[in-house]
């Protein structure tokens, strides 16, 4: 089977930004509430932070637990591993996740500043200055047999999508609007060029879309 590059769980609002303006720290969805685009994962009962007995079953805790299914490695951009931009101010910073982060697999952040590997639990960090093709080239002779999985953020999906890279799509789409920030699409049609696509509506609110490519 070939590898393949995949985006999943992939949180827009209706009118679709998949994050809000004045990303910070404090806030990494900008002034967007993080609950009202991926909150549909949190309430499943695969949700990797579950510490409590329940959750939903159903088509959203599919989509929860097929998140890690088959994937050897993952591509993000700078800005889904932390807020800092230029030069790096020190070494300190480990990202968003504490000290297990949920990849448990090689993860490459595309920067302009690299820097050496860091290692979190059982993830290890590399930090490339690549193109789209190249950096999907270093993922998956690090996945081995297994696909490659396209974590974020906004601008780094587009860039991918533009460059023809990513072969299979799972979009959420939530029953809110942000009204500004980092906008992915005007609407899901716009896909249709490039992909078969598919709409399933959820008995969360949210409406999953699929798009893949023969």
């Amino acid at each position: 089977m070939p590898q393949l590059l995949r985006l999943q769980n992939f949180g827009v609002s209706r009118d679709g930004f998949g994050a809000g303006e004045g990303q910070s720290l404090e806030h990494p969805f900008g002034h967007a509430n993080p609950a009202d685009l991926v909150g549909w994962c949190f309430a499943t009962a695969s949700w990797v932070n579950r510490t409590d007995p329940g959750g939903s079953r159903g088509l959203d805790d599919y989509f929860t637990r097929d998140f890690t299914n088959n994937i050897g490695a993952e591509i993000m951009g700078r800005n889904k591993f932390g807020p800092q931009r230029g030069p790096w101010p020190d070494d300190d910073w480990r990202g968003w996740w504490g000290d297990e982060p949920p990849f448990h697999t090689p993860v490459f952040v595309l920067t302009h500043y690299p820097r050496e590997p860091m290692q979190v639990g059982e993830t290890t960090f590399y930090f490339i200055d690549a193109a789209p093709d190249e950096a999907l080239e270093q993922a998956k002779a690090a996945a081995g047999d297994k696909d490659v999985r396209l974590g974020g953020g906004v601008a780094t999906v587009r860039e991918f999508v533009e460059a023809g890279l990513i072969d299979t799509l799972h979009i959420a789409v939530a029953p809110v609007e942000l009204g500004r920030g980092e906008r992915l699409w005007t609407g899901p049609t716009e896909l249709d060029d490039r992909y078969h696509h598919d709409v399933v509506p959820s008995s969360s609110g949210v409406t999953h879309h699929l798009y893949w490519r023969d």
